[in-house]
């Protein structure tokens, strides 16, 4: 059976990016110490056309993380720009060049109408106005009966897991304090979570830990 994952970097106070996002700072002040760990591994490189890095713990939890996905659901300001609003004469294409590192249709949260942005190596962008649940749907459906990766951000993972939505999530805990930003588990609002720790895994930089929402 098909479940909505999560898999997301965050700092000791609970951040997934920093304050003041923006086009020029993406993930924030600060924000981009969340993925040290992952940047410096030959998997993550290579699925963003780079050479060399390193193979450690961490690997195998990326490599894991990346299995049996067929679709994707994003918030709006993950796919970018952070501030929102009408998309324009010339709409924003994401943050990630002509090919992102997807390969699989990614429904992006949005309250502005867009057709479907089709870019190379196998993602097509869908802009969904008609909320959560309807973003679900089409990315299961999509997915052909493997499981749907929420890519985040932060309001668009608590709205999932207020909702009683997701079903397991991955959190990377990173030993740096944002002291403001986009944080996790705030307003959701009286929902009753209920979550079972899977494993904890340490690795340089990093401690990996997943969980299992228990309904």
């Amino acid at each position: 059976m098909s479940k909505l994952r999560s898999d997301i970097s965050v700092s000791l106070d609970g951040c997934v990016a920093g304050p003041n996002q923006s086009e020029e700072s993406p993930l924030g002040e600060g924000g981009e110490g969340l993925h040290d760990w992952v940047v410096q591994l030959a998997v993550w490189r290579e699925s963003h056309g780079q050479e060399g890095g390193e193979v450690n713990v961490s690997t195998r939890i990326v490599e894991e993380a990346r299995e049996n996905i067929g679709a994707a659901v994003m918030g709006r300001n993950m796919f970018g720009p952070p501030g929102g609003g009408p998309w324009g004469d010339d709409p924003w294409t994401g943050w990630w060049g002509d090919e992102p590192p997807y390969h699989y249709p990614v429904f992006v949260l949005t309250h502005h109408l867009r057709d479907p942005l089709e870019m190379e190596g196998g993602t097509t962008f869908h802009f969904v106005t008609d909320g959560i649940e309807s973003a679900l749907e089409g990315a299961k459906d999509a997915a052909g009966g493997k499981d749907v990766m929420l890519w985040g951000g932060a309001r668009a993972i608590n709205q999932y897991l207020a909702a009683g939505l997701l079903d397991e999530f991955e959190l990377h805990l990173v030993p740096i304090v944002l002291g403001d930003g986009a944080r996790l588990f705030d307003d959701l609002g009286d929902a009753d979570v209920h979550l079972e720790q899977l494993r904890a895994v340490e690795a340089p930089g990093v401690t990996h830990v997943k969980y299992r929402v228990v309904r």
